[in-house]
């Protein structure tokens, strides 16, 4: 049941109140004062509060800041017979969510109730997706126990604290970017905002817009202003994936924000700071792309504060058997399967594989194999097996699109026709998915 606390010092309008609130079914409780409103709350924090303005203790801005104070989230209600504007005005900067000038309307606070109550259990479901998202990238997600990741782990811890600059290296699927998010949201700088912009995916001509942002009329497409990835980012983290792949003219702007903390628009003449931290990743030799005169190296330099290196999954093959059952875990929650048996043979085959895909690699291959299972173990005939792929494969020779087509078509019907978690488990954008489904015509969820 929900409950509603009301202060107010007119004992009319508070039993009117009461008695009216409770026929709804809510829980009420009462306060004529300030003081014992204040207190009340306290002691049993109600699900909203109605109070009035003018209480013959202290005012009820005081009586508003304290409960915000107690709770920032708490869902307050004003009514005064005084329609202030100046009051007003100052409620709702204290956070108070509506206010309502009396005699009041019961049909206008019925609304004002329901519409508060349904504000609340908004915020409450964002407040939890949010924190579920933030427990997704703590360092207990990332899995291992082996010499290797331990050293990552007692990097993360000393660098997530600082503002330092860092360059994360390691093979492709090694989970560079869970890395970057782990050190961001450990950080004080948790609820600001983490920005990933991927340089490879992006042409150099626009890479420097989508850095840096642009003014109107820039260049031909640029219709409106538009802010860049530095300035959205704020205090938060602009993390660079594939900096390796950055043009040479646009590694010197690069190199000029980090050291002056400024930036301008393309086409712009405002000069704008930046606060964000920069987390590099690349999968590249960046000291062989120095050699070659295709990488700066004072950029290194100044992206390299702190260097973190992430071992390749051959070169930790104890870290396998938690990989597997994490990724299990969540593969199943994602497929709304129950596949979590992995057979000691099974487990022997995964452990001795190469993973030149590494950790993105070994998931996509538990993937796979829940995906063809039949009960709830994981087979060995459903792995994609190096040493005779031959085996995946009938003795009819077909073009490659039919294969395609054919491996298309059984995801998305073991997924449900979910386009995303298909893309997903493809590996391609959803874009190209939906292209492939219009001209293979595929049907969603139907084999």
């Amino acid at each position: 049941m929900r409950s509603i606390l009301i202060i107010e010092d007119d004992p009319l309008v508070r039993k009117t109140l009461a008695s009216q609130l409770a026929k709804k079914g809510f829980e009420i409780a009462v306060a004529e004062t300030g003081e014992s409103g204040v207190r009340a709350f306290g002691e049993a924090p109600p699900d909203l509060v109605l109070l009035d303005v003018r209480l013959p203790d202290i005012d009820g801005l005081e009586v508003l800041r304290r409960i915000k104070e107690r709770n920032r989230r708490a869902v307050i209600l004003i009514m005064t017979a005084f329609d202030d504007m100046k009051t007003t005005v100052e409620a709702i900067k204290l956070g108070a969510y509506e206010y309502l000038v009396k005699p009041l309307n019961m049909t206008e606070l019925d609304l004002a109730i329901e519409k508060a109550f349904q504000m609340r259990a908004l915020e409450e479901k964002v407040s939890y997706l949010v924190e579920e998202k933030k427990k997704e990238y703590t360092i207990d997600n990332i899995i291992g126990h082996s010499a290797g990741i331990r050293s990552v782990f007692k990097l993360i811890g000393s660098v997530a604290n600082t503002r330092a600059n860092i360059l994360i290296q390691g093979e492709s699927g090694t989970g560079k970017e869970l890395v970057a998010k782990a050190i961001h949201y450990n950080s004080p700088f948790r609820d600001e905002p983490f920005i990933v912009i991927n340089c490879s995916a992006i042409q150099d001509t626009l890479l420097e817009s989508e850095l840096f942002g642009h003014v109107k009329g820039a260049f031909t497409d640029a219709v409106s202003e538009t802010k860049g990835k530095f300035e959205i980012a704020g205090k938060g983290t602009l993390f660079l994936d594939e900096v390796g792949d950055v043009s040479p003219n646009l590694q010197s702007k690069l190199l000029r924000v980090i050291e002056s903390r400024d930036f301008m628009k393309v086409g712009g003449e405002k000069v704008l700071k930046t606060e964000a931290r920069i987390i590099a990743a690349t999968n590249q030799n960046l000291k062989a792309l120095i050699d070659k005169g295709r990488f700066r190296e004072d950029l290194f330099y100044r992206l390299k504060v702190v260097e973190i290196t992430l071992p390749a999954l051959r070169e930790r093959r104890e870290d396998i058997p938690d990989l597997v059952d994490y990724l299990l875990e969540k593969i199943n929650r994602d497929l709304r399967r129950h596949v979590r048996k992995v057979p000691p043979e099974v487990m022997k085959t995964l452990i001795d594989l190469p993973w030149r895909g590494n950790v993105r690699e070994l998931e996509n291959a538990l993937t796979r194999a829940v995906i063809l299972a039949r009960g709830d173990v994981v087979l060995k005939e459903n792995l994609p097996l190096e040493p005779d792929e031959r085996q995946a494969f009938s003795d009819e020779l077909v073009p490659l699109e039919e294969v395609e087509k054919k491996y298309i078509q059984h995801v998305l019907s073991a997924v449900r026709g979910s386009k995303t978690r298909a893309s997903q488990i493809l590996q391609i954008s959803r874009p190209t998915l939906d292209k492939k489904i219009k001209e293979y015509g595929l049907d969603l969820g139907e084999t």
